[in-house]
């Protein structure tokens, strides 16, 4: 017996239909945001930037209720509001890196390709 967590099943989704385009959804939540936004200038983009540390800090709670290891409150998670949590961690990141650069896209997809080429070699 061991006293790690079992790990999470991959549960199935159904697709929503229509998929939102990736890069114009980000275009649109930083729209958004920029219009909606309660400071300006440099502080307001600290804050934007600071809001990613505060995801990621959902990911590690929703982690640590998942496996149940707050003796105190027990299992308050799932694998599934992990996957969640993620996904508000890409979203955010997205969203900042669309506060510094209106070519987004380009930049990550340039990006991804170095890093993917460090990792795994060049492709073939």
């Amino acid at each position: 017996m061991t006293d790690q967590a079992p790990l999470p099943e991959t549960p199935t989704f159904p697709s929503p239909s229509p998929s939102p385009d990736l890069w114009a959804a980000v275009d649109d939540l930083w729209t958004w945001l920029d219009a909606n936004r309660a400071h300006g200038g440099q502080e307001g983009l600290l804050l934007r930037m600071l809001k990613l540390s505060e995801e990621v800090g959902e990911v590690a709670q929703a982690v640590i209720g998942a496996t149940g290891q707050n003796p105190r409150k027990g299992i308050t998670h799932t694998w599934e509001d992990v996957q969640g949590e993620l996904c508000d961690v890409v979203i955010t990141a997205l969203v900042a890196l669309r506060t510094l650069t209106p070519d987004t896209r380009e930049v990550f997809t340039r990006h991804l390709a170095k890093v993917t080429e460090r990792s795994l070699g060049p492709s073939v």
